[in-house]
């Protein structure tokens, strides 16, 4: 299966996502999306899943706007007509002004302490968490969220010294799936064996519309 990916922003570079989804290409094909300057929104149709792990920032070396000039309605359009969404980490980062993202996300990052030990807890008997550790900790940012549908199914969530979050989610849009993973600034947080499982886990189900 072929799932598209975009990644590499300002403070996030490319090699950390191209690192933590390789032991995936076993089972996935992944086309990655470096040049969003000369990406058209049409092209989403052609996969059935999507992997968006990218601010609104167009590179790590270009700190400008992507979703601008009518782009910010595209991943919304493609969940609504049947495609399935991954966001990680920094893909729902500074996404918060821009309306159409928001809302297929079910909510906004909000801001993140410095990088700590942090502890994932999973929802027990959950599709998504199927073959993940009921709880597992790493050395990441914790991301604080504004969890704006209250209708979302949380199956995750991340505490620290600073608190407790929800960290991961599923929602319907339309005919597509959304699922939203927070944890993530580190490559060593996506190789771990659990979130390699809840990667795993995502990418089926968001797929499965």
């Amino acid at each position: 299966m072929s799932v598209q990916v975009f990644c590499d922003d300002r403070f996030h570079p490319a090699a950390t996502v191209r690192e933590g989804l390789a032991p995936l290409g076993r089972d996935w094909s992944f086309v990655w999306t470096d040049n969003v300057h000369e990406w058209k929104p049409e092209s989403l149709a052609d996969f059935p899943a999507v992997i968006l792990s990218k601010s609104n920032t167009a590179s790590a070396t270009d700190w400008s706007p992507w979703l601008v000039g009518g782009k910010e309605t595209a991943f919304r359009d493609y969940v609504r007509a049947g495609g399935g969404l991954l966001i990680v980490h920094s893909g729902c980062a500074s996404y918060a002004q821009v309306e159409p993202m928001r809302a297929v996300t079910g909510g906004a990052f909000t801001h993140h302490p410095p990088a700590c030990e942090v502890t994932i807890e999973s929802t027990d008997d959950h599709a998504l968490t199927a073959g993940v550790d009921a709880r597992f900790s790493v050395f990441d940012e914790h991301y604080f969220v504004t969890l704006d549908d209250l209708d979302a199914d949380v199956f995750l969530r991340s505490r620290s010294s600073h608190g407790m979050q929800p960290s991961g989610w599923t929602r319907r849009e339309g005919a597509g799936r959304v699922c939203v993973l927070t944890p993530g600034h580190f490559a060593q947080v996506w190789l771990h064996p659990s979130f390699q499982k809840l990667l795993a886990n995502a990418l089926r189900w968001v797929s499965a519309s």
